[in-house]
């Protein structure tokens, strides 16, 4: 049954507090005065909404109000692109651009009757959508060039929330410069650097993870140092430790268990998916973007948005260890998987043996990592094969790969019958 209108999401009683938290709230008359006379005179209204679509505000003539209020054009309702398919609101902050959307593009047949120009507002502090302005209306009252006064009256509000920005930055300069504190790099709340780095190694915002009112949390810089976060005021400080030493990133990805990595001291479980970003990254050093992770992980079938979202979720758990432009890992790596590589340049059967407890991440369908796993474990059995003891062929005979190996259980096999391997191996071979 096709949908008749946009879905409540806010109980009306709680609205009043979203809309006093949302940053868009000093705006709104601004942004009423600029375009509800236009909304007026035709016959239209004026809607604003969160970053998700979410109606918070609207202004209009009273015939058409009632109207929207059939379609859920109004306070509290969810607009977004996801819920109720191409709209002049969810399809502008899904595409990040003003656009108009006529009557028959509308997805809901109850919607062909109207027309919509919307807006996206940006924070210039977090660099996020957070809300739209939109001008909806009957699609004979509502000229397409409404788009292109809706666009100035969002980059009227971004112009606003920047000297608002601006103001905050220069009251955090001053409260910082009255303290004669050390050397520092002052944050906002976001992590977007206000001061501290002229020569800008840092980049325009520091990535802050969680959780981020921790005192005296140890972050990784984009070079690699590490630094000390402090909270101060309304945004943070990031004190520079040179002298300390950047926490490892240990990640245990051979075997059959499942995947884990340890990093501050603190074991961090991983999905599948993150263990083999983490892999992708150990074995390209120099980085990669989110299109060559896309390729590598699923051919091509990838989609770079998919693992843009992967890497903000995983920069989550291990904050500044993770770099982007390209995503490339910024702390010291100790991974089972890299220690046997450098034992097989090694040349050397006996720490092999050790070293090799299974294949790397076992259930992965990652075209890479299937390549690298293979190569891995061809060279491991060579190796074994050509210069292994009995010990070590015997320790490869207990990985996943090397219960069922006849090569290898014929060489225990051929062991003196006193040995208990002999039998274990006879035994496998005629199982």
């Amino acid at each position: 049954m096709e949908n008749k209108s946009a879905p409540l999401v806010y109980d009306p009683a709680r609205i009043k507090d979203v809309r006093a938290a949302h940053p868009l709230r000093p705006l709104v008359p601004m942004l009423a005065q600029t375009l509800s006379g236009l909304a007026e005179e035709t016959g239209n209204i004026m809607i604003v909404t969160d970053g998700d679509g979410r109606v918070l505000w609207r202004e209009g003539g009273n015939t058409t109000m009632r109207r929207a209020d059939q379609i859920g054009l109004a306070d509290g309702h969810h607009w977004g692109e996801h819920r109720v398919g191409t709209n002049g609101i969810g399809t502008t902050l899904a595409m990040g651009r003003p656009v108009h959307i006529y009557a028959e593009e509308h997805l809901m047949r109850v919607l062909h009757t109207w027309s919509c120009s919307g807006a996206p507002i940006t924070d210039p502090d977090s660099g996020r959508i957070i809300g739209c302005v939109d001008v909806s209306g009957i699609t004979r009252t509502l000229h397409p060039a409404t788009v292109a006064l809706v666009a100035a009256a969002a980059r009227l509000a971004e112009t606003q929330l920047a000297l608002r920005m601006h103001e905050r930055d220069e009251h955090l300069r001053r409260r910082y410069d009255s303290l004669r504190g050390g050397p520092g790099v002052l944050l906002s709340a976001t992590g977007r650097v206000i001061s501290g780095d002229p020569a800008g190694y840092l980049g325009d915002r520091v990535h802050l993870g969680e959780p981020v009112h921790v005192p005296g949390r140890r972050m990784i810089l984009r070079d690699g140092t590490v630094a000390l976060l402090e909270p101060f005021s309304d945004g943070f400080l990031l004190r520079q430790s040179p002298s300390a030493t950047a926490p490892a990133l240990t990640l245990s990805f051979l075997g059959e268990g499942p995947p884990s990595a340890t990093f501050e001291d603190r074991d961090r479980p991983l999905s599948l998916r993150h263990a083999e970003i983490l892999a992708l990254l150990a074995l390209h050093p120099h980085g990669l973007t989110a299109e060559q992770l896309s390729f590598h992980l699923y051919g091509d079938d990838g989609n770079p948005v998919t693992i843009r979202a992967e890497i903000h979720r995983l920069r989550g758990q291990l904050g500044g260890a993770i770099a982007a432009k390209p995503y490339r890992l910024t702390c010291p790596i100790e991974a089972d998987f890299l220690e046997l590589r450098r034992h097989l340049s090694a040349n050397a059967p006996e720490s092999l043996a050790r070293a090799y407890t299974g294949p790397l991440l076992l259930r992965s369908e990652s075209p890479e990592i299937r390549r690298e796993r293979d190569e891995l474990e061809a060279q491991v059995r060579a190796c074994l094969l050509r210069r292994g003891s009995p010990d070590d062929l015997w320790a490869y005979a207990q990985t996943s790969n090397g219960r069922d190996d006849y090569e290898i259980l014929e060489r225990l096999a051929a062991l003196p019958h006193t040995d208990p391997r002999a039998a274990a191996a006879r035994a496998r071979l005629v199982s």
